[in-house]
C-alpha cells in the first residue's frame, strides 16, 4: 500500500471549496490551480484527483482514494460502506419535496414522486406512512409535474429559483445537505495516523 493519501474531490465548485479547506490545513498543492485538463495532482505525501460528484464515494468505497469529499446526500442515497469523518459545512443546501403551487394531497390514491433519490424519497414517505410510486430520473426533475408524469418531486433545492420559475414550490423538506469528508475502511486502518493527521488539521480550521 503507498504511503500516499489519495483524495477524491468532486468537479466544480463544490470541490474547489474543498481544496480550499485542504490547502488552508496545510495540504496544499499548486499544480492543482493550473489551467489544464489533467485530472491527477500529486504534492507531499497527498494525491488528488478529480471524479463526478455522484462517483466520489464509489472510488473510496473500492479503495482507488482514501479519502474524499462528498455530499450527504448521495451518501444517504447509496449507503455506501465507508466511514464519515467530517461534516466539512460546505455546499449546503437541503432535499425537499415541492409540487405545483396549489397542490392538495388526495391520500385516497398513490403519490407519483419524481427524483434522482428513490430510496430517500421512499424512505422519507415510509416513515408517514405514505404509499408512493416513485419514478427514477435523472435530469429536469421538474419536467414531471409539469407533463402530467408526476404529482411531486424530491430533489436538492438551493435558492428554489427554478422551482419559481416553472411554478413550483417546497412543500417539505426532506434533510439538510452539507458536504463530508469520508474514509475507505481499509485505509483507515492502515494509513491511520496519515488519515486522522488530515481530519484533525481539517477539523481544527472550521
Amino acid at each position: 500500500m503507498s504511503d500516499l493519501v489519495n483524495i477524491a474531490l468532486p468537479k466544480g465548485r463544490l470541490g474547489e471549496k474543498a481544496y480550499g479547506i485542504f490547502e488552508s490545513a496545510g495540504y496544499d498543492c499548486p499544480s492543482i490551480k493550473e489551467n489544464n485538463r489533467k485530472l491527477v495532482f500529486e504534492n507531499g505525501g497527498v494525491r488528488y484527483f478529480w471524479v463526478k460528484p455522484a462517483d466520489v464515494a464509489i472510488y473510496v468505497e473500492r479503495g482507488a482514494a482514501d479519502i474524499g469529499v462528498v455530499g450527504s446526500d448521495v451518501l444517504n442515497e447509496n449507503a455506501p460502506d465507508v466511514y464519515e469523518l467530517l461534516d466539512l459545512g460546505i455546499g449546503k443546501c437541503r432535499m425537499a419535496v415541492a409540487a405545483p403551487k396549489g397542490f392538495r394531497d388526495d391520500p385516497s390514491r398513490m403519490l407519483r414522486v419524481a427524483t434522482k433519490f428513490p430510496h430517500t424519497a421512499a424512505a422519507y414517505y415510509a416513515k408517514r406512512g405514505r404509499l408512493i410510486d416513485v419514478i427514477k430520473l435523472n435530469g429536469s426533475i421538474e419536467l414531471a409535474p409539469l407533463l402530467g408524469m408526476s404529482d411531486v418531486i424530491v430533489d436538492i433545492v438551493e435558492t428554489g429559483k427554478t422551482l419559481l420559475e416553472n411554478n413550483m414550490e417546497p412543500i417539505a423538506d426532506v434533510a439538510g445537505v452539507s458536504a463530508r469528508l469520508i474514509a475507505n475502511k481499509a485505509a483507515f486502518r492502515f494509513k491511520n495516523e496519515a488519515v486522522t493527521a488530515i481530519q484533525q488539521s481539517i477539523a481544527g480550521r472550521l
